[in-house]
């Protein structure tokens, strides 16, 4: 398939290759081995979330989310933005990333009293699970998010 992308389902592990084409056409893909849900939102990279929509998008998410709490003007935070991109196309179907601008949302940003950027905040089933300020490598932060979702987890365990 030309525009397609490759997404690990939460419930066997088996991969599976998606058509871009089909998602944005509405189709809801389901796994070839398993027959379960596949979600392949993350698979297109992070989503940008308001103050709005934050309880749609990351507490009500299927799947744990990685919000990064960051700002246009914050260096360490361009900084991290491609390895985020990476991690979002890498751990598709088991994490969602999120990022959200502290500086256009400020009741998310005072709610987790975040006082310094970038904030990464780990939430599962609408709780924060683990939280990390600063810029880290990709290897060590992918490690952390490898621990917090043990191979096969989904957003029910």
């Amino acid at each position: 398939m030309e525009n397609s992308k490759l997404v690990a389902c939460a419930k066997c592990g088996a991969t599976n290759r998606i058509s871009a084409e089909r998602v944005e056409g509405g189709h809801e893909p389901v796994c070839g081995r398993c027959k379960a849900p596949l979600y392949v939102a993350a698979a297109s990279g992070p989503v940008t979330v308001t103050d709005s929509t934050f309880a749609a998008e990351v507490e009500r998410s299927p799947v744990p989310v990685l919000v990064d709490m960051w700002a246009p003007w914050c260096g360490p935070c361009r900084m991290i933005a491609p390895m985020l991109e990476e991690l979002a196309m890498e751990m598709a179907s088991r994490l969602r990333i999120a990022k959200v601008n502290i500086d256009d949302n400020p009741a998310t940003a005072a709610r987790f009293a975040v006082r310094s950027i970038p904030t990464l905040l780990v939430m599962k089933d609408g709780k924060e699970i683990d939280r990390m300020v600063g810029v880290m490598p990709k290897v060590e932060l992918k490690a952390r998010l490898e621990r917090l979702l043990p191979r096969g987890a989904t957003a029910n365990g």
